[in-house]
Parts: C-alpha cells; structure tokens; sequence
C-alpha cells in the first residue's frame, strides 16, 4: 500500500519539528538528565527534543490522513530583509551598541511587510530599547555597549 501525502503542508511542518527535536537530542545527550525534582542541565532539552518530536510526528501522520491545501510559494523578499535584520543586529551590537544595532533590526525588519508604517516603527523601536535596556544593561548589569562611544 502506498502511501500519499495529503496535506504537504502539515507533512513539512512535521519533518521540521521532528528535525529540531532530534538537534536537540543530540545536542543535549552529553549533558546528564538528573531526576524530575533535581534537574540536570540535559533535563530541559530531552524533554523539549523528545516533545517537539513526538509532535512532528503527530502532525506528519496527519497530513496521510487529512487533505489540506499545497504549498505555496515562499516569498523571497521577507525572507531576505528578516535574515538581514538579524544578521544587521549582530554584526553592528559589539562596533555600534545597543541603540544602533535595534533600531538597524527595526527598520530593515519592518521593510519586510509592504505594510509597514513610520510610526509603527518608531513605537517598536522604542519599546524594544525600554526593555533590552531595562532587562539587559540595568537589571541583569550585562556588559553591552549602549552607544559605540560608550
């Protein structure tokens, strides 16, 4: 009997989580478990890994089963500005700070989405200084540049 892939949407979706359980797995298997009342540093991501996995392949089963929509195109756009954002905040955090490198993953970010507006912007920009800044530099006293004269 040969099976066929209904929902290739909640097929992917399935091979996806069952991928990220098992980097988990692997990655946490050198760590020891420790006990449910005494939880080792490998505790956290077997349960998360076993979880996400068992989950993938729950949802990969279902798509033999289910009929659900193709998948459709994946736009290049997005994907591109979002990957630039992040990597636009990284690489400028340690030469520029804090402030800088937010407000460069803000803007390039928001450039992703056609409907992006200046004052959206603007209010996230701020609030996601308020708390980097409060979490980060003031409550938590991590060493990270605010301004790149500072």
């Amino acid at each position: 009997m040969a099976f066929q892939i209904r929902h290739p949407r909640d097929f992917f979706s399935g091979l996806i989580f069952i991928a990220v359980g098992i980097i988990a797995l692997v990655i946490g298997r050198d760590y020891s478990l420790g006990t449910p009342t005494r939880m080792g540093p490998g505790y956290f991501p077997a349960l998360l890994g076993g979880l996400l996995t068992l989950f993938g392949v729950i949802i990969a089963a279902r798509s033999f089963i289910i009929t659900g929509k193709p998948i459709d195109a994946i736009p290049l756009r997005p994907l591109i500005l979002i990957l630039a954002s992040m990597l636009a905040f990284a690489s400028l955090l340690e030469p520029a700070g804090l402030i800088i490198s937010t407000v460069a993953l803000v803007v390039i970010g928001c450039l992703a989405s056609a409907d992006s507006r200046w004052r959206d912007m603007i209010f996230l920009t701020v609030f996601l200084l308020a708390v980097a800044l409060g979490l980060f530099v003031y409550s938590l006293g991590l060493p990270i540049k605010i301004w790149p004269w500072s």
